[in-house]
């Protein structure tokens, strides 16, 4: 906690409570998200400004459905359910929960009746809102008002009349809601009175001193530095709060992309000053992956190469050092629990190689692990790391190795490299690096016939990738202007020697991955 002006939001499940904490944070209001589980004297302690119960896939009457603490609405802390938290505040009130009619997904009119989450609506007002529910609550609890309504759902909308209880069917943290953000906005200033003082600054002041506190006045800090948004604001931010204490491990891993190795080594030396020590292990990680085609068995040989090379660095250091930077983000620590506080499910090992692992004796330092993606860039402009480096677009740990689909090999690197160099500096030269969330070049593992001055050529297939993207849980692929993708094909296959084909991915994220591996 890094303060007491916070929304705490309970988590039932939903796709969508990462968005809700989004909508709060954007607000700069500070929340975190915890599972139901927590007790009521833990929820007491945390002393919350506001909760929120997030929307869950559940019916209530489902055996093993997630449940509240009905001394939650005991507390005289304002209250906000949503969706599901609607049915288990309705309940908890007095009123029965049924099955809806139909079931209703998507797109709903909603007709707002008054109350204090619609002040800035006009009573009798329409509004499109975003509606996924099977149940509806069949009446208004006793001492409460109805506050909307829609078509296929009666009661949408209900507050209570004397204490600071709401609750909405819908759901107003998603886009589909056209004026979901004053929803939200009502009960956070309005009913919670919360400040709006999350803002990077406070952040970067509270965290300095953190770790300041943290690692006291003599000890040495070390950080795994890949070049990537995380480890590079994070390495930023240590780096103001202890100085030449900390140094930077870069390993080179030989699966960057053209040039990254001088880029880092530009910003973090030169340019902000930093211990930086560069280890290249190219040889070390190409040998250990000759001949490995399975993703997979990839992912598990470089996470393991990265760590042993790590420690090794590591121990080069010098003497007193005690302490480990990582660049864990919210996302990371609110995924590693359910609504039961059981473990997620895991769809593939995680990208991010730089795990710490239990052997080494450091204590770890995680200075973002209270942020989301966007909120991490707003931190790195503020600490002046140069645009190169806050606006980049994600890269994952093991680099080229699953982007080039089949063994990895030194002339398949090379080509791929060349590939997607290209294509980055159309994008940009386009003026659209800034309007992607993620842009890559993929080495498939075919070739195709082609023509090239007459003749005949049998020769490798690339694909580009690009995909927008709030936070990469879901996402939809850029529709490139055609006369770009002419350039971007034309110059790829003309200037990458062993190319003949180029093809674009238009998969959405479900049902295919951002990665290709």
């Amino acid at each position: 906690m890094v303060t007491k002006n916070a929304i705490l939001i309970l988590d039932y499940g939903s796709q969508f409570t990462q968005l809700i904490a989004r909508r709060v944070r954007e607000a700069h209001v500070y929340c975190e998200i915890h599972p139901p589980t927590r007790s009521l004297e833990w929820i007491r302690a945390w002393n919350p400004r506001g909760i929120i119960l997030s929307g869950g896939p559940n019916s209530v009457y489902d055996e093993g459905a997630p449940t509240v603490d009905r001394g939650i609405f005991e507390l005289g802390v304002p209250v906000l359910g949503l969706c599901y938290g609607m049915y288990l505040l309705a309940e908890a009130a007095g009123a029965k929960v049924v099955p809806a009619g139909r079931r209703e997904y998507g797109r709903a009119q909603l007709e707002v009746h008054g109350g204090r989450l619609f002040s800035s609506f006009d009573r009798g007002e329409k509004t499109t809102v975003w509606m996924s529910h099977g149940d509806r609550v069949e009446a208004v609890p006793p001492g409460f008002r109805l506050t909307a309504s829609s078509e296929n759902c009666p009661i949408a909308g209900i507050e209570h009349e004397s204490r600071p209880l709401f609750a909405v069917q819908f759901h107003p943290e998603v886009a589909h809601t056209a004026r979901g953000g004053e929803v939200i906005n009502a009960f956070l200033f309005d009913v919670c009175g919360a400040d709006a003082d999350w803002t990077s600054a406070h952040f970067i002041d509270s965290e300095v001193t953190k770790v300041r506190d943290q690692v006291g006045p003599t000890a040495r800090v070390i950080c795994g530095l890949s070049g990537g948004v995380d480890s590079s604001v994070a390495a930023a931010l240590v780096h103001r709060a202890v100085g030449d204490r900390l140094t930077c491990i870069f390993v080179d891993h030989g699966l960057l992309r053209l040039h990254e190795r001088e880029q880092v080594e530009r910003t973090f030396r030169r340019h902000l000053g930093i211990d930086l020590r560069v280890v290249d292990a190219s040889d070390r990680f190409l040998t250990l992956l000759e001949g490995v085609s399975d993703p997979e068995q990839k992912r598990k040989i470089i996470g393991h190469t990265f760590i042993e090379v790590f420690e090794q660095a590591a121990k080069q250091v010098g003497d007193g050092v005690g302490f480990l930077v990582q660049g864990t983000l919210y996302p990371d620590v609110i995924e590693s629990f359910s609504p039961r506080g059981g473990p997620s499910v895991t769809i593939k090992t995680h990208h991010n190689v730089g795990g710490l692992p239990e052997r080494l004796p450091f204590k770890l330092i995680e200075p973002l692990r209270e942020l989301f993606k966007d909120e991490v860039r707003a931190v790195g402009r503020d600490l002046g790391l140069p645009e190169e480096i806050v606006g980049r677009h994600p890269f994952p740990g093991p680099g080229l190795a699953i982007r080039i689909l089949g063994e990895i090999t030194s002339p398949a690197l090379d080509t791929l490299r060349h590939a997607d160099a290209i294509y980055l500096e159309e994008i940009r030269s386009a003026g659209l690096y800034d309007s992607i969330w993620q842009a890559f070049a993929v080495l498939l593992p075919i070739r195709s016939v082609g023509v090239m001055g007459d003749g005949r050529t049998y020769d490798q297939v690339v694909a580009l990738r690009a995909v927008t993207s709030r936070d990469g849980m879901t996402a939809d692929w850029f529709p490139f202007p055609p006369d770009v993708m002419a350039v971007m094909s034309n110059r790829i296959a003309n200037e990458v020697r062993g190319v003949n084909r180029v093809v674009y991915d238009v998969s959405s994220k479900p049902p295919a991955t951002i990665e290709w591996e």
